[in-house]
């Protein structure tokens, strides 16, 4: 179940963050006019999401046994590779993720409604798209005949909502950075199972060799229906007789996609701001988290200043999300 928690979590909060960032800068600039093509945008790409998953969990139903094992595999390949697009373009791009939205909501308010709801609907609509997918993908992976992994998810995800709105408001300040960077490298580990399952459902569509090509078989020592070996199917995918193809696509793609995640970045001496600068009072939007340029967290630096979220409708003496559309 954690390791499906984690995914819905990590997935979610983003998605969270991102809505606050737009809530946060409308009421910030006296634009709550626009709060509610905002929010109808949200809603659509809530609902296209969960249509999605739907789709993929009832429409895989009706397939042959051989057409859902590729189907299941290709998804899962697919939903790696996604996700750990995001993990890589979080850590790069999140220091200036919220100038990106305000710049792309200017524009928006320029046009006029329609362009509001899209732009809400694009930036949560890719979030939610690609969280659905890779849900489904590690559910499928880790489903042990009970709704624990799905249980997870949900969990997940509903603490990513409480999570964002804690910012929004003001009474939460975390390490923004450090929190997406040890989440995203569990959930590459997680990524690297959900592979490796993806690669064992092809076997078994045959539409790859190996099947019974077993790399080791531990099956008499970690029993898959014991707590234990539940355990480590729900938090790692764990498969306790897995094919060589398996093992070597687990290590071939956790092994550089780790040190490569977790390596060190580097920020020039030039570029680095002033870690003491406040943003003055006729801001109209926070500046970018200074940057120390002898941090090697290897993380984004978007949470350095957590309360950015949140910072617009806290100087605008605004306090609740109840009465903005």
């Amino acid at each position: 179940m954690f390791g499906n928690y984690l995914i819905g979590l990590r997935e979610g909060l983003e998605a969270s963050l991102v809505v606050c960032i737009l809530v946060a800068y409308l009421v910030k600039t006296g634009r709550r006019d626009a709060l509610r093509p905002v929010w109808l945008g949200v809603a659509v790409a809530v609902g296209l999401s969960m249509s999605f998953g739907a789709a993929l969990e009832f429409g895989s139903q009706e397939l042959t046994f051989e057409a859902q094992e590729a189907l299941g595999g290709s998804l899962s390949i697919l939903s790696v590779g996604l996700v750990t697009w995001m993990v890589f373009w979080m850590r790069r791009t999140a220091r200036h993720l919220k100038s990106e939205l305000h710049s792309k909501l200017d524009a928006a308010l320029a046009v006029g409604t329609g362009a509001l709801v899209a732009t809400a609907f694009l930036a949560v609509g890719r979030e939610g798209l690609e969280t659905a997918l890779f849900v489904w993908t590690a559910v499928r992976a880790s489903n042990d005949g009970t709704a624990d992994p799905l249980i997870g998810v949900v969990l997940g995800l509903v603490t990513a909502v409480v999570l964002g709105w804690l910012f929004y408001r003001g009474a939460l300040r975390i390490n923004l950075a450090k929190f997406f960077t040890w989440t995203g490298a569990m959930l590459v580990v997680v990524a690297a199972g959900v592979l490796a399952y993806g690669f064992h459902d092809l076997q078994e569509a045959d539409w790859l060799p190996g099947l019974h090509s077993l790399a080791f078989d531990i099956s008499s020592t970690i029993a898959p229906d014991s707590w234990y070996g539940t355990l480590l199917k729900g938090v790692f995918n764990f498969q306790p007789d897995p094919t060589w193809l398996q093992v070597w696509m687990w290590v071939l793609y956790l092994v550089p996609t780790l040190a490569l995640f977790l390596r060190p970045g580097r920020v020039s001496p030039s570029t680095a701001a002033p870690r003491n600068r406040e943003p003055e009072p006729h801001d109209t939007q926070a500046a970018p988290p200074a940057v120390d340029s002898s941090d090697r967290s290897g993380g984004t630096d978007a949470g350095d200043d957590a309360d950015g979220v949140h910072d617009g409708p806290r100087r605008a003496g605004e306090h609740s999300l109840g009465g903005q559309g």
